[in-house]
């Protein structure tokens, strides 16, 4: 038996592409940054926190033999996400894929929620976003071409029992719109803009929060048609799906990959 993998549609494949994502050396974001690579991109990985990232991106480069390397910017901060952007694309050559997925959390009851926490997730999760996109569009809008996609969640589609999050399912609404309007404002001008919207997906944030509301387990997964917690790496098709050349005339798309949760 030939040990080559199946082939595929040539289109899925990102070799020669180069692909930038935020938060992309933990959770949800290694698993979508070690597809981009395995499908062949070159990766730039943006970090705020650890800089342990650069042997992440050395790890991932020798293991899908590609080129990934980690460059450090406060998501929160337009000066600092322009300059690294501005490296990247210098290092690079060219940006064609942006995955704006770096995001935090932090759930309380609305009547009582810290207000700087709330200004903290709506820097982060909304304005970050926008900070990273604005700085990498005049890339993409220079060359005529590229894919942008955000990580949102059903959380902005949706209000999450039994946790009280109201900062952060509001923070993912703004995502999502923001996606729409983009995508709608770029259509003409060759950029696809998409949102990946997951579910309860397993990381280690997840099983932490478990420890500390095990209850909460059987609550989500009850209320998923599924009946279970989606694994990280059922993330991978959709970011490499709409990366790709394979979604050549998908744009504006909420993509859920929550197991049924937002169907009923």
């Amino acid at each position: 038996m030939s040990a080559n993998p199946l082939p595929t549609l040539p289109e899925f494949s990102l070799k020669g592409k180069v692909a930038v994502i935020t938060g992309g050396a933990r959770g949800l974001g290694l698993e979508m940054s070690k597809a981009l690579a395995e499908s062949g991109a070159d990766v730039a990985l943006m970090y705020v926190s650890s800089d342990k990232t650069h042997d992440i991106a050395a790890k991932i480069g020798k293991d899908y033999g590609v080129v990934c390397k980690a460059y450090k910017a406060d998501i929160a901060d337009a000066e600092q996400v322009t300059t690294a952007i501005d490296q990247i694309y210098k290092d690079f050559g060219v940006i064609d894929i942006f995955v704006a997925n770096a995001g935090i959390n932090s759930g309380g009851a609305a009547e009582t929620y810290d207000l700087k926490t709330w200004q903290k997730i709506m820097d982060v999760n909304v304005n970050g976003v926008f900070y990273s996109i604005q700085a990498v569009s005049k890339y993409m809008l220079a060359k005529g071409k590229g894919s942008i996609i955000i990580t949102s969640s059903m959380s902005g589609h949706i209000a999450n029992r039994p946790q009280m999050q109201c900062a952060y399912n509001t923070s993912k609404g703004a995502a999502t719109m923001m996606t729409k309007a983009l995508a709608s404002e770029w259509a003409l001008k060759g950029i696809r803009v998409n949102a990946i919207c997951p579910g309860y997906m397993r990381t280690e944030l997840l099983d932490e929060t478990f420890k500390n509301n095990p209850e909460w387990e059987k609550t989500w997964t009850d209320l998923t048609p599924m009946g279970r917690i989606g694994d990280a790496k059922e993330l991978r098709g959709a970011v490499v799906f709409l990366a790709s050349e394979a979604s050549t005339y998908v744009t504006g798309l909420e993509l859920f990959v929550d197991g049924g949760y937002t169907c009923v």
